[in-house]
C-alpha cells in the first residue's frame, strides 16, 4: 500500500499483450497463469522440476508425454477421454509403460481409475504403511 493509506495501485506492464482476452480484476480470487500468460519465459535451472497436468485424448499425445518426461519432469496424466476407445487405450499406455519404465527406468503410477503419474527416473515413489 502507498504510504497515504490508499489501496494498492495496478501497474502497467509492457510484457503483457493488450489482446489478452483474460484480464486481471482486482479482488480476483484465482488467476489462472496458464491462460493469462500460456509463454510465459520462466528461467529453469538445473535442478528445477515442473509438474505438468495433461488430458489424453488420443495416441497422438503420448509422444509429448514422453518428452516431458524426458526433460526430467513429472506428469499427471488425465485420461477419462480416452478410456472408452480400449484399444487405443491399451496401446497408449504400453507405449508410456515401455518408454519410460523399460528405456528411461522412470515409474508410471496408478492414481485411482481414471490417471497415470510419469516419474523421470530421478524421482522415486514409496509405499506408505
Amino acid at each position: 500500500m502507498s504510504k497515504k493509506g490508499k489501496e494498492p495501485e495496478w501497474v502497467e506492464m509492457p510484457s503483457v499483450s493488450k489482446n489478452n482476452d483474460i484480464g486481471i480484476d482486482p479482488g480476483e480470487n484465482y488467476h489462472d497463469l496458464g491462460k493469462k500468460y500460456p509463454h510465459a519465459p520462466v528461467p529453469r535451472r538445473m535442478d528445477d522440476i515442473i509438474v505438468h497436468r495433461a488430458v489424453l485424448e488420443d495416441i497422438s499425445g503420448v509422444s509429448k508425454l514422453m518428452d516431458w518426461v524426458s526433460d526430467g519432469d513429472i506428469v499427471i496424466v488425465e485420461m477419462s477421454d480416452i478410456m472408452e476407445k480400449e484399444t487405443e487405450l491399451h496401446l497408449s499406455v504400453n507405449k508410456i509403460q515401455e518408454f519410460i519404465e523399460r528405456d528411461m527406468n522412470g515409474q508410471v503410477v496408478r492414481l485411482g481409475q481414471r490417471r497415470l503419474l510419469l516419474l523421470p527416473p530421478n524421482f522415486d515413489s514409496s509405499r506408505i504403511n
